[in-house]
């Protein structure tokens, strides 16, 4: 009994009982605590109880082998970020079932997982037997983690899938495995079909870099999947079934041996949309699934094409062409050439609120054609609602560069010392404008009898318990941005704004904030893109084309092709000016590579 007194007392940070985030900052103190409990979370972390919402261990811990028993006591936990530990190569065995059913976003990667448990998709070797025959009492059991939004298995050791994942996770939404040694996809990754579809709100399925040789048709049984990235693995065929998945926008296909050389030539320039419609009227010798009728139909074709050569080469050389003018393409203006560049400084105090953050400039946006800048606008709310997980896994800032004084400074201060002019309202203090946003959600519910509160509003718990409140201030003083609520008017977008600072901020990852960023640089391409070529139809009429970029194809005709955006970047660094981020780095936008051209 001693000894867990003197174990216990080892870990100060457990003696706030009402305490709400605990953040565990790696290091050879950290380490040495973790072995003498034994490598796992100490006992005393139980006491935090209902009041801890997020545990994380930052920058991991090399002695970490397991969580240990004290989890199951956190019956409120929302998020549990345990990366670049020591977790493996089963070192979550019998841990699942200590996962409190609150938890919604769960970081696993960078560790030697090579099995997970039943529950979190590991091998079930008795579930198909049950499901075949629809009595299996686990099925009738509720799930186990009904929360859970998102998982992050990135970079571990994982050969195989397994079904419980699905039946214990039914409202996940991103699911990272990238970095694995898996072999194939969905795998068994999906129960038995039944009335309940899988998964049915997963949007994001990551699985870049392993080792897939199949891409299986289940994967349409995703109906909510938007985004899917299997880049650089060894798939030789791509299902034809990937185009029954109803949502899916984004397709990473990417550094994969195709058998198709025309789907292998499409995937590295083309977007998703065509993609999926090659795929769909049946392919040029990829896909498995469609049946009889689809061979036949594809033998006909073939003949057809072989009756006409000429035209089929012709057809070639218009849809190369316009493969060529569908390319998305931006350009990095390095921090080394940047006579100008923007930098952020991170304060310590941030560490225990909101420390991660990734910054990035933008120039060349025109939101002055159409309504080029209400669907910018529309675009960010879409992000906060699918990869931002409503705001709780990472938020996105949007600011007017000439309106902006750099150096900036990323810091907490005390709720009742924060002052912002948040957008469309007058300078406030934040505690005071939390109070009018709650009090204006109470009349808003009260007037339209709902349960729920919604518009911005519905943010104002992701502050509930914090000390000190985050926010972005330029060098006047002036706080241009208080993640997750609001930005402030001073820098509001509008129709002149060409230039733009983005910045999107996170209390879960790094790498969160990064996915994020990438994606809405993508959205931001394709919405230059679109905005370019309307507006070349009306310089044109104008007689204005000297304004416009023009590429000649084979033919004596022109068509406009897009000037790229140009993006800047931005350092955060520390107090003593160490770099801690900076993008976008040559590794960055890898997420949505198949789509963006990226020139260095």
């Amino acid at each position: 009994m001693a000894a867990a007194d003197e174990e216990d007392g080892a870990w100060p940070e457990v003696t706030d009982s009402g305490r709400r985030e605990l953040s565990l900052v790696a290091g050879p103190e950290l380490e040495g605590r973790v072995r003498a409990a034994g490598g796992r979370l100490p006992s005393a972390l139980g006491s935090l109880g209902a009041s801890l919402r997020s545990l994380e261990v930052r920058g991991g811990c090399a002695y970490l082998r397991e969580p240990g028993p004290a989890l199951a006591r956190l019956t409120a936990l929302h998020t549990l970020a345990l990366p670049s530990c020591a977790l493996g190569p089963a070192g979550l065995a019998g841990a699942a079932a200590l996962l409190p059913p609150t938890l919604r976003i769960l970081d696993l990667s960078d560790n030697a997982l090579e099995e997970l448990p039943p529950e979190l998709g590991g091998a079930d070797a008795g579930a198909g037997a049950g499901e075949a025959g629809g009595s299996s009492g686990a099925l009738l059991l509720p799930p186990g983690l009904p929360e859970l939004r998102l998982l992050n298995l990135r970079r571990n050791r994982l050969r195989q899938l397994g079904p419980g994942l699905a039946r214990n996770a039914p409202a996940l939404q991103e699911l990272l495995l990238g970095g694995n040694c898996l072999r194939s996809l969905p795998g068994g990754l999906l129960p038995a079909p039944g009335r309940t579809p899988p998964l049915p709100l997963l949007a994001t399925l990551e699985a870049a870099g392993n080792e897939l040789e199949e891409l299986g048709a289940q994967i349409a049984r995703l109906a909510g999947l938007k985004t899917l990235d299997v880049s650089n693995n060894k798939l030789s065929e791509i299902p034809v079934e990937l185009a029954d998945c109803p949502k899916l926008k984004d397709v990473n296909l990417k550094d994969n041996a195709l058998k198709d050389k025309r789907l292998e030539k499409m995937v590295k320039s083309c977007q998703t949309k065509s993609i999926l419609e090659y795929l769909r009227v049946g392919g040029r010798g990829g896909g498995k699934g469609k049946g009889k009728q689809d061979g036949t139909e594809k033998e006909e074709a073939r003949r057809k094409k072989r009756e006409k050569p000429k035209k089929k080469a012709n057809s070639d050389s218009e849809d190369d062409e316009a493969e060529e003018a569908q390319k998305l393409i931006v350009k990095v203006l390095h921090i080394t050439v940047n006579p100008a560049p923007l930098s952020v400084k991170a304060s310590p105090a941030v560490k225990e609120v909101r420390p991660y953050i990734v910054c990035c400039v933008v120039k060349g946006m025109d939101f002055q054609t159409g309504n080029a800048l209400k669907r910018f606008l529309s675009v960010q709310t879409k992000l906060h609602e699918d990869i931002c997980d409503k705001r709780t896994a990472a938020t996105i800032a949007t600011h007017d560069l000439r309106l902006i004084k750099g150096p900036l400074l990323y810091d907490a201060r005390p709720p009742d010392e924060l002052k912002i002019t948040p957008l469309g309202r007058k300078e406030i203090k934040a505690k005071d404008l939390l109070r009018q946003l709650q009090s204006e959600a109470d009349e808003q519910r009260k007037q339209k009898k709902r349960q729920n509160i919604s518009g911005l509003h519905k943010y104002l718990q992701l502050l509930d318990g914090k000390e000190n409140y985050p926010c972005l201030i330029d060098a006047e003083g002036a706080v241009i941005s208080f993640p997750p609520i609001t930005n402030s008017e001073k820098t509001k977008l509008g129709k002149t704004t060409s230039g733009i600072f983005l910045e999107v901020t996170s209390a879960t990852s790094l790498q969160i904030c990064k996915d994020v960023m990438d994606t809405l640089l993508l959205k931001m391409a394709e919405l230059h893109k679109f905005t370019s070529e309307n507006k070349d139809e009306e310089v044109n009429s104008d007689h204005e084309s000297n304004k416009i970029l023009l590429c000649e194809n084979s033919g004596a005709k022109t068509v406009p092709r897009n000037s790229p955006l140009m993006l800047e970047q931005v350092r955060v660094v520390d107090m003593e000016s160490n770099l801690k981020v900076l993008y976008p780095s040559k590794t960055d936008l890898s997420t949505v590579s198949s789509l963006l051209t990226v020139i260095h």
